[in-house]
């Protein structure tokens, strides 16, 4: 290989022998000479474990060294058997200052060197992430499946390719029998199955540790898409691989996960064909991260495709720095004009919501002190769910949003703005933050595992956009103390109680609770169980099947309680999108996408969290919490780590089943709620602030000036 093949931090080689992995990166000399030291690991994607990769010099050209690494599997298989993702990177030490940088993939077949653990059918193996970087996972037997060559014509589709199922090359467990390529469309349930015949792949075989299995590990075949064409409707078709073999006398079948195709040698196509005298268009292309093979057929339209090209090409703009850095200059520019003082720029969780303190806020100021001019930035992916809330809004990112930021007089914010935006000097910045700290926050924690970022940028870029806040929001003094540290604000902090809480204290009565209930459409007669945990990254990521892993035994609860209590979920939307709740009608209701939680705080009679802060501001109606914690010696252990004693101190009983939720509940019946000694001294700690007029505290002191 050529210097000019080399790219910095880019895989050249990666093979396994012997249960050892072996991997050639390349490295700029200049790159490397910039830092104190530094050492090449694997790091568990949603953990603090680290596995040390020995590594040595094998070469060193003009501009570049390369590096060898190699590991053990046997050496770690506990570990690498148990922590689904690692991820290689190289650790870099500058100033004190410990970061790291991934190790890039050369999209190579790199899942065919894969170690079969086949007593528990399971398989570990290097893989290419959506940001194309190298990574190692430990998975259930999968079959994967590549389309090398394709090629479009005015009827059909032809193509070759290859699959890769351990067991089949790795074993002699099994005897393949039969191949077949399935096609499915995005219009209806139709599954199309195309014979396919096998092509020899001594390219495989060659590079693959010669393993003689491989050669049959080739397929080719034709998809005659013409007869599947439909007019006024854009078909999207997606494909798959269909597997059967025998093993211990018996056939079984596997399908793939959604096929790949070789990216580099299969740019998208495009070709046109007449069709009952309409002009068609049919695409495919490998999908922008996943290089998943996709395959496309519509009715050819002139307008449609040039506001498509300049759709794409906007966005391509809008998402690139050369936006951020125009935008940044007119903040500069429009800086000069006359300020606008009377103008209130309002945005709940990046202008998502019409909720929280912001709302509080400005729904105080509306009925107070009508004299201000309020908008809302709402993000345009949201900006529906403001249509009929009778408020000023505008599209975040928008030009008249650029016009309203930049002369305003202030910004209400309960997180973060991007950080390239520019506060100008005559703006007051109100920060109201969205929550007392459980978990530890900014430059508290010790490691941040969030993608795109290390922990060193992290708390450096969340250090300086808390530097441009004016004011910021405390509910109490525990949180105080916690903020000016964590965010090293040093500016003005009202310490005064959530504005969002006052809403919980001004309108808890049986009108207000009815009121919601019937919007919601929810029986007025029973009992509300609210249950409300917080996001676990690691474990949906890590099992793929978190969305359908509701850990609370929905059925114990119907079966116990269905006759005086209905349950309300309250879930991240990645779980709440694929949840099923068939059977549970009546009893179980999803309302995760209810805009504000404070309306679902106020009509649920027990609260059942784990360690999402909600339980604070649910503490403010002094009912009954559950805390769930079925996970917590890893969530405490592994994750950002608690501020306080949360076995000791937390408001509630902590359980771990489903039945301990059960009892618990049937004993609330039973001698009703009592706060212990325990919520009491929490009721003083965090609440003591909470009398429904925040909201009246903060408004005095940031705009009554």
């Amino acid at each position: 290989m050529s210097e000019n093949d080399l790219k910095n931090r880019k895989l050249i080689k990666l093979s396994v022998q012997n249960n050892t992995y072996t991997l050639q990166v390349p490295f700029r000399n200049e790159y490397l000479d910039s830092y104190n030291s530094y050492y090449f690991a694997l790091s568990h994607r949603y953990g603090e474990e680290v596995i040390e990769v020995d590594s040595s010099i094998i070469s060193e050209e003009e501009e570049y060294t390369i590096f060898e690494l190699y590991f053990s599997f046997d050496s770690h298989k506990e570990q690498f058997s148990t922590l689904e993702i690692w991820d290689l990177s190289l650790f870099k030490e500058k100033d004190g200052e410990v970061s790291k940088v991934r190790i890039k993939s050369n999209y190579d077949n790199l899942r065919f060197n894969t170690i079969i653990l086949s007593e528990r059918e399971k398989i570990f193996y290097p893989f290419t992430t959506k940001k194309g970087n190298v990574s190692f996972r430990i998975n259930e037997y999968q079959l994967f499946c590549n389309f090398d060559e394709i090629k479009l014509s005015n009827d059909k589709l032809e193509f070759s390719g290859h699959f890769n199922y351990a067991p089949l090359y790795l074993t002699d467990d099994c005897t393949l029998i039969n191949l077949e390529v399935i096609v499915v469309n995005n219009l209806d349930d139709t599954e199309i199955k195309i014979p396919v015949q096998k092509d020899e792949r001594t390219d495989l075989f060659d590079k693959y540790n010669k393993n003689k299995k491989l050669l049959d590990a080739g397929f080719k075949g034709e998809f005659n898409y013409f007869s599947y064409i439909v007019l006024d409707k854009r078909k999207y078709f997606k494909f798959y691989l269909e597997l059967t073999y025998e093993k211990d006398g018996k056939q079984q079948t596997v399908r793939s996960t959604r096929a790949r195709c070789n990216h580099k040698k299969n740019p998208s196509q495009v070709n046109f064909l007449k069709y009952n005298n309409k002009k068609m268009k049919m695409k495919i292309k490998p999908t922008r991260k996943s290089k998943y093979l996709s395959f496309q057929i519509s009715e050819y339209n002139v307008k449609n495709e040039v506001y498509r090209k300049l759709k794409s090409n906007w966005v391509k703009i809008r998402r690139g720095s050369t936006l951020k850095k125009l935008y940044k200059l007119a903040f500069v520019i429009l800086g000069y004009l006359p300020v606008k003082r009377k103008v209130i720029m309002f945005e709940s969780f990046l202008g998502k919501q019409y909720s929280d303190s912001p709302r509080a806020i400005y729904e105080y100021l509306l009925q107070n002190d009508p004299s201000y001019e309020m908008y809302w930035s709402v993000d345009r992916r949201h900006m529906r769910s403001f249509d009929d809330k009778d408020v000023n809004y505008v599209r975040r990112f928008s030009i008249k949003w650029l016009l309203l930021m930049a002369r305003a007089g202030y910004w209400v914010s309960n997180s973060r703005l991007p950080l390239w935006i520019p506060k100008p000097n005559h703006t007051i910045y109100l920060q109201t933050w969205h929550g007392t700290p459980l978990k530890r926050l900014a430059a508290d924690m010790d490691e941040v595992h969030m993608p795109g970022t290390n922990t060193v940028k992290y708390k450096q870029n969340f250090i300086k956009e808390a530097s441009k806040w004016d004011y910021l929001v405390s509910p109490n003094a525990y949180s105080t103390e916690i903020f000016e540290r964590a965010f090293q604000f040093k500016k003005t902090m009202i310490e005064s109680g959530y504005p969002r809480n006052d809403f919980l204290l001004n309108s808890n009565n049986e009108e207000t609770i009815n009121q919601i209930k019937q919007k919601a459409k929810l029986p007025k007669d029973k009992k509300v169980i609210l249950y409300a945990p917080t996001w676990r990254d690691n474990q949906f990521y890590a099992k793929g099947k978190y969305k359908f892993n509701l850990m609370l035994d929905l059925e114990r609860l119907k079966e116990e309680f269905s006759k005086d209590y209905i349950v309300i979920l309250r879930l991240h939307y990645l779980v709440a999108e694929n949840l099923d709740l068939t059977g549970f009608e009546g009893f179980v209701y999803d309302l995760s996408h209810h805009e504000d939680i404070r309306e679902l705080y106020l009509i649920a009679d027990l609260l059942i969290t784990d360690y999402s802060s909600v339980f604070f501001d649910y503490a403010n109606l002094r009912r009954p919490m559950l805390f769930f914690v079925y996970d917590i010696e890893d969530y405490r252990d592994n994750l950002r780590g608690f501020y306080f004693d949360f076995e000791e101190k937390a408001p509630g009983p902590l359980v771990k089943t489903t039945e301990e939720v059960i009892s618990s509940i049937k004993r609330l019946d039973k001698i009703g709620f009592n706060p212990s000694d325990t919520t009491e001294a929490f009721y003083e700690k965090f609440c003591y602030l909470e009398d429904g007029n925040a909201s009246e505290r903060v408004v005095k002191q940031v705009f009554k000036r």
